[in-house]
C-alpha cells in the first residue's frame, strides 16, 4: 500500500502561486515538485476561487470586536441600572418601614 503524501497549506499557496505567475510550465513545476499536474491545476484553482476570504476575515474580526464592545457597553449600562434600582429599592423597603411604624403608633395613640 503506497502512503499519500500531505503537504502543509504553506506549500500548496507556495506551488499555486508560481502556477498564477506562469513563470514556470504546469508540467515543468509538477516533474520538479513530483506532484500530478492536475493536483497543481486544482490547489491553483482553490487558491483563486478562496483568495477573497483573506480579506473577508479581517473585515469579520472586525465586526465581532465591535459587537463585542457594543455588548460590554450594554452590560456596563445595565449593571448600572441594576445598581440604581436596588439603592431605590432598599430605600423605599426603609421608608416604607418606617411608615408603617408610623402609622401603628399614630393609630395605637402614642403620638
Amino acid at each position: 500500500m503506497v502512503n499519500r503524501r500531505e503537504y502543509t497549506p504553506e506549500y500548496k499557496a507556495k506551488i499555486a502561486l508560481e502556477m498564477l505567475r506562469e513563470e514556470s510550465t504546469a508540467s515543468e513545476i509538477a516533474s520538479r515538485e513530483q506532484i500530478n499536474v492536475k493536483q497543481l491545476y486544482n490547489w491553483r484553482t482553490d487558491l483563486v476561487e478562496n483568495a477573497y476570504r483573506i480579506f473577508a476575515g479581517k473585515r469579520e474580526e472586525k465586526e465581532v470586536a465591535k459587537k463585542q464592545r457594543e455588548f460590554e457597553e450594554h452590560e456596563q449600562e445595565l449593571m448600572a441600572k441594576v445598581g440604581q434600582l436596588t439603592l431605590e429599592n432598599d430605600w423605599l423597603k426603609k421608608k416604607s418601614a418606617e411608615y408603617l411604624v408610623y402609622r401603628r403608633e399614630t393609630k395605637s395613640g402614642r403620638r
